[in-house]
Protein backbone atom coordinates (compact mmCIF):
# COMPACT_ATOMS: atom_id res chain seq x y z
CA UNK A 1 0.00 0.00 0.00
CA UNK A 2 1.36 3.42 -0.90
CA UNK A 3 2.05 6.10 1.69
CA UNK A 4 -0.81 8.13 0.18
CA UNK A 5 -3.22 5.26 0.83
CA UNK A 6 -1.96 4.76 4.36
CA UNK A 7 -2.39 8.46 5.12
CA UNK A 8 -5.95 8.49 3.72
CA UNK A 9 -6.92 5.36 5.66
CA UNK A 10 -5.44 6.71 8.89
CA UNK A 11 -7.08 10.12 8.47
CA UNK A 12 -10.56 8.83 7.64
CA UNK A 13 -10.36 5.70 9.79
CA UNK A 14 -9.86 7.83 12.90
CA UNK A 15 -12.89 9.97 11.99
CA UNK A 16 -15.30 7.37 10.60
CA UNK A 17 -17.32 6.71 13.77
CA UNK A 18 -18.46 10.33 14.18
CA UNK A 19 -18.17 11.55 10.57
CA UNK A 20 -21.91 11.90 9.98
CA UNK A 21 -22.51 13.65 13.30
CA UNK A 22 -19.82 16.22 12.41
CA UNK A 23 -21.75 17.20 9.27
CA UNK A 24 -25.41 16.55 10.13
CA UNK A 25 -26.93 19.05 7.70
CA UNK A 26 -25.32 17.83 4.47
CA UNK A 27 -28.19 15.56 3.37
CA UNK A 28 -30.19 18.07 1.30
CA UNK A 29 -27.15 19.37 -0.59
CA UNK A 30 -26.09 15.79 -1.38
CA UNK A 31 -29.58 15.06 -2.71
CA UNK A 32 -29.56 18.22 -4.83
CA UNK A 33 -26.16 17.34 -6.31
CA UNK A 34 -27.31 13.81 -7.14
CA UNK A 35 -30.39 15.27 -8.85
CA UNK A 36 -28.12 17.30 -11.13
CA UNK A 37 -26.54 14.10 -12.44
CA UNK A 38 -29.75 13.46 -14.37
CA UNK A 39 -29.88 9.78 -13.52
CA UNK A 40 -32.80 7.66 -14.72
CA UNK A 41 -34.38 4.47 -13.52
CA UNK A 42 -32.19 1.52 -14.40
CA UNK A 43 -28.94 3.51 -14.59
CA UNK A 44 -25.69 2.21 -13.11
CA UNK A 45 -23.76 4.61 -10.86
CA UNK A 46 -20.66 4.55 -8.68
CA UNK A 47 -20.14 6.66 -5.57
CA UNK A 48 -16.32 6.92 -5.72
CA UNK A 49 -14.80 7.50 -2.30
CA UNK A 50 -18.24 6.97 -0.78
CA UNK A 51 -17.12 7.31 2.85
CA UNK A 52 -20.09 6.66 5.13
CA UNK A 53 -22.40 6.44 2.12
CA UNK A 54 -24.29 9.70 2.49
CA UNK A 55 -24.93 9.84 -1.27
CA UNK A 56 -26.14 6.25 -1.53
CA UNK A 57 -29.82 6.85 -0.56
CA UNK A 58 -30.37 9.65 -3.12
CA UNK A 59 -28.45 7.69 -5.75
CA UNK A 60 -30.68 4.66 -5.11
CA UNK A 61 -33.73 6.90 -5.27
CA UNK A 62 -32.60 8.25 -8.65
CA UNK A 63 -31.92 4.89 -10.32
CA UNK A 64 -34.66 2.91 -8.59
CA UNK A 65 -34.55 -0.77 -7.72
CA UNK A 66 -33.79 -1.69 -11.35
CA UNK A 67 -30.59 0.36 -11.26
CA UNK A 68 -27.17 -0.46 -9.85
CA UNK A 69 -25.52 1.59 -7.11
CA UNK A 70 -21.92 0.89 -6.09
CA UNK A 71 -20.08 2.59 -3.26
CA UNK A 72 -16.28 2.27 -3.27
CA UNK A 73 -13.97 3.46 -0.53
CA UNK A 74 -10.39 2.80 0.51
CA UNK A 75 -11.07 2.97 4.25
CA UNK A 76 -12.69 -0.07 5.91
CA UNK A 77 -13.92 1.98 8.89
CA UNK A 78 -15.87 4.30 6.59
CA UNK A 79 -17.61 1.36 4.91
CA UNK A 80 -18.38 -0.10 8.34
CA UNK A 81 -19.96 3.23 9.33
CA UNK A 82 -22.03 3.12 6.12
CA UNK A 83 -23.33 -0.33 7.07
CA UNK A 84 -24.13 0.80 10.64
CA UNK A 85 -26.07 3.74 9.18
CA UNK A 86 -28.14 1.29 7.08
CA UNK A 87 -26.79 2.58 3.78
CA UNK A 88 -25.52 -0.81 2.70
CA UNK A 89 -29.10 -1.51 1.62
CA UNK A 90 -28.91 1.29 -0.95
CA UNK A 91 -25.80 0.08 -2.75
CA UNK A 92 -23.14 -2.59 -2.99
CA UNK A 93 -20.19 -1.47 -0.87
CA UNK A 94 -16.70 -2.21 -2.20
CA UNK A 95 -13.40 -1.89 -0.37
CA UNK A 96 -11.53 -0.53 -3.37
CA UNK A 97 -9.06 2.04 -4.57
CA UNK A 98 -10.42 4.42 -7.23
CA UNK A 99 -7.04 4.05 -8.95
CA UNK A 100 -7.86 0.40 -9.79
CA UNK A 101 -11.59 -0.19 -9.66
CA UNK A 102 -12.93 -3.76 -9.80
CA UNK A 103 -15.49 -2.64 -12.39
CA UNK A 104 -15.72 -3.47 -16.12
CA UNK A 105 -14.83 -0.78 -18.64
CA UNK A 106 -17.74 1.27 -20.05
CA UNK A 107 -20.17 -0.40 -17.62
CA UNK A 108 -21.50 2.61 -15.68
CA UNK A 109 -23.65 5.59 -16.58
CA UNK A 110 -22.25 7.96 -13.97
CA UNK A 111 -19.77 8.51 -11.16
CA UNK A 112 -20.48 10.68 -8.13
CA UNK A 113 -17.38 11.75 -6.20
CA UNK A 114 -17.88 13.79 -3.04
CA UNK A 115 -14.74 15.34 -1.59
CA UNK A 116 -12.59 12.92 -3.55
CA UNK A 117 -10.38 15.01 -5.79
CA UNK A 118 -8.30 16.52 -3.00
CA UNK A 119 -7.33 13.01 -1.87
CA UNK A 120 -6.26 11.61 -5.24
CA UNK A 121 -2.52 10.91 -5.27
CA UNK A 122 -2.35 11.05 -9.08
CA UNK A 123 -5.38 13.10 -10.16
CA UNK A 124 -5.06 12.75 -13.92
CA UNK A 125 -4.47 8.99 -13.79
CA UNK A 126 -7.18 8.51 -11.17
CA UNK A 127 -9.73 10.54 -13.16
CA UNK A 128 -8.76 8.47 -16.22
CA UNK A 129 -9.64 5.33 -14.25
CA UNK A 130 -13.06 6.82 -13.45
CA UNK A 131 -13.48 7.54 -17.18
CA UNK A 132 -12.58 3.93 -17.98
CA UNK A 133 -15.55 2.53 -16.08
CA UNK A 134 -18.10 5.02 -17.50
CA UNK A 135 -19.65 4.64 -20.94
CA UNK A 136 -18.98 7.37 -23.52
CA UNK A 137 -21.43 10.19 -22.83
CA UNK A 138 -21.71 9.19 -19.16
CA UNK A 139 -21.37 11.75 -16.40
CA UNK A 140 -18.96 12.58 -13.59
CA UNK A 141 -19.96 14.79 -10.65
CA UNK A 142 -17.15 16.20 -8.50
CA UNK A 143 -18.88 17.50 -5.41
CA UNK A 144 -18.25 19.00 -2.02
CA UNK A 145 -21.06 20.09 0.34
CA UNK A 146 -19.37 23.48 0.81
CA UNK A 147 -17.45 25.65 -1.64
CA UNK A 148 -13.71 26.14 -1.86
CA UNK A 149 -13.63 29.38 0.16
CA UNK A 150 -15.78 27.99 2.96
CA UNK A 151 -13.78 24.75 3.05
CA UNK A 152 -10.47 26.63 3.25
CA UNK A 153 -11.82 28.75 6.10
CA UNK A 154 -13.00 25.62 7.93
CA UNK A 155 -9.52 24.14 7.57
CA UNK A 156 -7.77 27.37 8.62
CA UNK A 157 -6.00 27.90 5.31
CA UNK A 158 -6.12 30.15 2.27
CA UNK A 159 -7.05 29.07 -1.26
CA UNK A 160 -3.93 28.82 -3.38
CA UNK A 161 -3.63 29.17 -7.17
CA UNK A 162 -2.72 25.48 -7.48
CA UNK A 163 -6.04 24.31 -5.95
CA UNK A 164 -7.18 21.42 -8.16
CA UNK A 165 -10.81 22.49 -7.79
CA UNK A 166 -10.20 25.92 -9.33
CA UNK A 167 -11.81 25.94 -12.77
CA UNK A 168 -8.61 26.95 -14.65
CA UNK A 169 -6.86 23.90 -13.14
CA UNK A 170 -9.77 21.49 -13.23
CA UNK A 171 -10.82 22.01 -16.86
CA UNK A 172 -7.50 20.86 -18.41
CA UNK A 173 -7.10 18.13 -15.79
CA UNK A 174 -10.47 16.68 -16.78
CA UNK A 175 -9.75 17.08 -20.49
CA UNK A 176 -6.45 15.23 -20.11
CA UNK A 177 -8.19 12.31 -18.44
CA UNK A 178 -11.07 11.74 -20.85
CA UNK A 179 -13.71 14.16 -19.52
CA UNK A 180 -15.23 17.37 -20.87
CA UNK A 181 -16.28 19.86 -18.21
CA UNK A 182 -19.89 20.92 -18.80
CA UNK A 183 -20.83 22.77 -15.61
CA UNK A 184 -18.87 24.44 -12.80
CA UNK A 185 -20.31 25.92 -9.60
CA UNK A 186 -18.26 27.05 -6.61
CA UNK A 187 -20.51 28.67 -4.03
CA UNK A 188 -20.33 28.92 -0.25
CA UNK A 189 -23.06 26.29 0.04
CA UNK A 190 -21.52 23.75 -2.37
CA UNK A 191 -18.98 22.89 -5.02
CA UNK A 192 -20.26 20.93 -8.01
CA UNK A 193 -18.53 20.24 -11.30
CA UNK A 194 -20.17 18.09 -13.94
CA UNK A 195 -18.26 16.49 -16.79
CA UNK A 196 -19.13 14.15 -19.63
CA UNK A 197 -16.95 11.26 -20.68
CA UNK A 198 -15.57 11.75 -24.17
CA UNK A 199 -15.76 8.86 -26.62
Amino acid sequence: MSDDHTHVQEFFGARAADWDSRFPDDGPVYAAAVAELGLRAGDRVLDAGCGTGRALPPLRGAVGRSGVVLGADLTPAMLEAAVRAGRGHDGLLLLADVAALPVRSDSLDAVFAAGLIAHLPQPEENLRELARVVRPGGTLALFHPIGRTALAARQGRQITPDDLRAEPNLRPLLAGSGWRLTSYADEDARFLTLAVRES
